[in-house]
């Protein structure tokens, strides 16, 4: 897996801004992928993130970079309990939820795609709810996800992403390793 994909797709999330990130990775055979997924899991895991495949499909992996720790913060607050329980998810542990959401994600076609997948990505959880009741329309603004809440908080993160991923990018260009990038947990 390229270093420069990581960092132009997940550049927030290595940085501590954002609880996770999801993006396509071309591979060649799931066994090489498996196999790269171990390598950058031995490197990122000292800092507390973790990579998992969620769905493989012609010569494409959707992959996601993801903090553990924050994503059991992320998925405890009430408004995303409510919305995981709407969506049937079973309670219980983070992982499970994740493992749940895996198993959707491999299912999923393009139209059924399990939107409440936000809430894992870190999106406020009224805007992973303005998705699910109105799609695509009547949203405030869209950046890395459609607004339905709190337009000038989501506009302040989008820019602060875009100026993170810039300058990891930057700093990789210069010779920074993709560990020197990513924070370590708290």
């Amino acid at each position: 897996m390229p270093e420069e994909l990581l960092i132009r797709h997940c550049a927030p999330t290595l940085t501590g801004l954002k609880t996770a990130s999801l993006f396509a990775c071309p591979y060649d055979t799931e066994e090489r992928l498996r196999a790269d997924l171990r390598l950058w899991n031995a490197r990122l895991g000292q800092k507390g993130l973790r990579m998992v495949p969620m769905r493989y499909r012609a010569g494409r992996a959707q992959i996601f970079l993801y903090r553990p720790r924050r994503l059991r913060e992320d998925l405890q607050s009430g408004a995303a309990q409510s919305l995981l329980r709407e969506r049937g998810y079973e309670s219980g542990s983070a992982e499970r939820c994740l493992f749940q959401l895996m198993g959707r994600v491999r299912r999923a076609g393009r139209e059924d795609f399990p939107h409440e997948i936000g809430l894992f990505l870190g999106y406020p959880p009224e805007d992973v709810r303005g998705f699910l009741e109105h799609g695509a329309k009547d949203c405030k603004c869209a950046g890395l996800w459609k607004v339905y809440g709190d337009e000038e908080r989501a506009r302040a993160l989008f820019a602060a992403f875009d100026a993170c991923t810039g300058a990891c990018l930057h700093r990789w260009s210069r010779g920074a390793t993709v560990e020197q990038l990513t924070a370590a947990e708290e």
